[in-house]
């Protein structure tokens, strides 16, 4: 029955990703898209996945931190491979463990910790994530001269400083036992996105976008929040209409800002696919000594 339950509601997810792209192409021609994306230069497109790597990297490197503190000494390099994996199952494998389902899973079966430090630390280091992104969208919101955002640019301010007051307060109250990796985990969530907001820069790039980066910049952050939502498979789908509506509110090309949500895609898929390699021989987990 569990079995039926999660195979119908990844069927649903499938099924609202492919509908959310049915309306969005709809709107505009995937010709027009298609054409953008194969005039793309290669030389931004590769130096944009190579910062995307190192995002994943940062992004390992945070997590692991987390997992340090619960007496886990796990190697990064056994870290890395399954972040990797986890990206692997997220992406392409959604009817099944989830990543962060897995990697909860191993460590709790390789390390015999309690279950709720497992979820609480996974839990944490998606928030941390997506705290820097909502702060780097504030920034952006602040700095657009757009009329859509001028009567609201001093709330970004507020929420910018209130969000961060607020997740300091709940890792201080309630996760005592990572609190003294706050700051640092926060370091590495910047560094993520900060390789990130690069990556989409050489995107710009590629597609020859020299005007109104900052735009852009917002529309992807917020489309970065939305597709964390378990709507769609893999963010497929509302990160395209988030930029689609996006484009139409701040005056962009919408086929150029549609082509730039699915190169990121792209090259997300791309990464991800490498840990295949995991699912069929098992990363082995190595402590250090």
């Amino acid at each position: 029955m569990e079995k039926l339950r999660k195979k119908g509601i990844t069927l649903l997810k499938v099924l609202f990703s492919f509908a959310l792209l049915y309306f969005v192409f709809n709107k505009i021609a995937f010709a027009e898209v298609w054409q953008l994306i194969q005039k793309a230069n290669p030389f931004y497109i590769l130096l944009a996945t190579l910062f995307f790597i190192a995002s994943k990297l940062f992004a390992a490197l945070r997590l692991n931190l987390f997992i340090h503190q619960l007496d886990i000494p796990l190697t990064h390099r056994s870290n890395f491979k399954l972040y990797l994996l986890g990206m692997f199952y997220n992406l392409f494998l959604p009817g099944g463990i989830g990543g962060d389902a897995y990697k909860g899973y191993v460590l709790k079966k390789e390390f015999q910790i309690k279950t709720k430090r497992v979820v609480s630390i996974l839990l944490l280091d998606r928030l941390s994530g997506l705290l820097l992104i909502f702060q780097f969208a504030c920034i952006f919101a602040f700095i657009l001269r757009q009329s859509l955002l001028m009567d609201y640019r001093w709330l970004f301010l507020v929420a910018l400083l209130l969000s961060i007051l607020v997740f300091w307060f709940i890792n201080k109250r309630f996760f005592s036992y990572v609190y003294k990796v706050f700051w640092s985990s926060l370091g590495f969530s910047f560094l993520v996105q900060g390789t990130q907001i690069i990556s989409v820069l050489l995107i710009l790039k590629a597609l020859s976008i020299t005007s109104n980066s900052i735009a852009y910049l917002f529309i992807f952050l917020v489309s970065s929040i939305v597709s964390v939502l378990p709507l769609t498979i893999g963010g497929i789908g509302s990160r395209e209409v988030v930029f689609y509506y996006g484009a139409l509110w701040l005056g962009l090309d919408e086929s150029s800002s549609i082509s730039i949500s699915m190169l990121f895609f792209l090259i997300t898929a791309l990464v991800s696919f490498g840990g295949v390699i995991f699912h069929f021989k098992k990363p082995r987990i190595e402590v250090n000594k």
